[in-house]
């Protein structure tokens, strides 16, 4: 069976408007439930977590619940669309969350690309939430706000295209090499794209120990006295041991064992493979 899956989505989403809902974890069906669950029971909780906030843990959500924060600046391949088109993936991930790992998330998409403004917020809700994920925000921003929500809040913070698609670069290149047979971390490797996913995939991969890697962007090798680095570019740089390179893709692909793709379709042509090891 052919699926067009466009045409699918758009059905479910409308059908269902959207994919998630809340629901209550205790019964409401009463006014003794109405009294324990809000008040006048319900101020004794809030007098207990004001005596010790970390009881916030025990007696809420807190310890289940993410915040999904995005900016709409760079959802999935299709670019800065803003916060409401930013809605359904950022639902999508919740719903994820919640079928595979039962942790509640909520989508919370800000209606503004300001760094700072986003860090504000961010800080402002977080005290709900149990853990911060940042999806879908355009580089070279997007490293700055993790940086700062990491040191400024006490709960975790990720920025899920760093490093969820790090995380999963890695593992299927240690699998990889498994199949293929080849062994240590001397491997000539190849990465196309130096944003988010890019960045967090070069520094995930150098501190695995591989280090003979070439970067590419738009404008092809990444070398130290083109003018137009970013800090992320000069750090991925300086770690490299194959720093010395110029030129484009096609040439920093001659001899590579591995191509790792972050950047747009159709980069790599099939001449490329060929000139790989």
């Amino acid at each position: 069976m052919t699926h067009d899956y466009n045409k699918e989505s758009l059905e479910l989403h409308k059908a269902h408007h959207g994919k998630i809902g809340l629901a209550t974890k205790v019964p409401m069906n009463d006014r003794d439930d109405l009294s324990r669950a809000y008040t006048p029971g319900v101020a004794e909780v809030c007098r207990e977590i004001a005596r010790d906030p970390s009881l916030a843990r025990e007696y809420t959500l807190k310890r289940n619940t993410v915040a999904i924060i995005s900016d709409g600046s760079a959802i999935l391949g299709l670019g800065n669309l803003g916060p409401l088109a930013a809605i359904p993936v950022m639902e999508g991930k919740a719903a994820i969350l919640k079928s595979f790992a039962d942790v509640d998330a909520f989508p919370i998409c800000l209606d503004t690309q300001d760094t700072e403004e986003i860090i504000k917020a961010v800080k402002q809700l977080a005290p709900v939430f149990g853990a911060v994920n940042l999806e879908d925000i355009a580089g070279p921003k997007c490293f700055e706000i993790e940086e700062r929500l990491r040191n400024e809040l006490p709960i975790p913070v990720m920025h899920d295209d760093q490093w969820g698609t790090a995380t999963v670069v890695l593992a299927g290149l240690i699998n990889a090499l498994k199949v293929t047979g080849r062994e240590g971390k001397e491997h000539k490797i190849v990465i196309n794209g130096v944003g988010a996913a890019g960045v967090a995939t070069a520094r995930l991969l150098l501190s695995y120990g591989f280090t003979n890697m070439l970067f590419c962007d738009s404008k092809g090798i990444i070398y130290a006295s083109r003018t137009d680095l970013t800090k992320e570019k000069k750090e991925l740089l300086a770690a490299s041991s194959l720093g010395g390179h110029e030129g484009s893709l096609s040439d920093a692909v001659v001899g590579a064992d591995v191509f790792i793709g972050v950047s747009k379709p159709g980069s790599l042509t099939k001449d490329m493979v060929r000139s790989m090891n």
